[in-house]
């Protein structure tokens, strides 16, 4: 019983190795407007993680559309909006962004994600920060 018991255990950690895991991770963005004095750093949470994929021998012989890898992206989602503090009258001072409820591994879809291979480096401040949590500015 014990050995069958251990090689369940192991079994199933080799297993859970290699299944996907995309699931909703916390995430820190900064978001600011050259025409406001501050940044506003924004606690949410994104879609992050691995999911199973083949690679087909035959990509030579597909046209490009069916080689798509599948990605982690979000399945539920909500949009939050923030309003970025110091900016003039003129400029509206709300912005909004997605929070990750749930995810799964599928195609990329570019009307919610961003589809890109590398991630762009431009997330930090250059203004002073100001922080939002829970739905009230600091």
């Amino acid at each position: 019983m014990t050995a069958i018991f251990l090689m369940s255990m192991l079994f199933g950690l080799a297993c859970g190795q290699a299944m996907a895991l995309c699931i909703p991770t916390e995430y820190m963005m900064h978001v600011e407007r050259k025409e406001c004095a501050y940044c506003l750093t924004i606690n949410t949470t994104i879609c992050a993680g691995y999911c199973m994929t083949r690679d087909f021998n035959g990509k030579l012989f597909l046209p490009k559309y069916a080689l798509s890898q599948d990605v982690c992206t979000y399945r539920d989602f909500m949009y939050k909006t923030v309003e970025i503090p110091g900016c003039p009258r003129h400029v509206t001072p709300y912005f909004s962004y997605p929070v990750a409820i749930s995810c799964k591994c599928g195609k990329c879809n570019t009307d919610y994600s961003d589809c890109i291979h590398e991630a762009i480096k431009t997330n930090y401040c250059t203004k002073p920060q100001k922080s939002y949590v829970v739905g009230f500015s600091i």
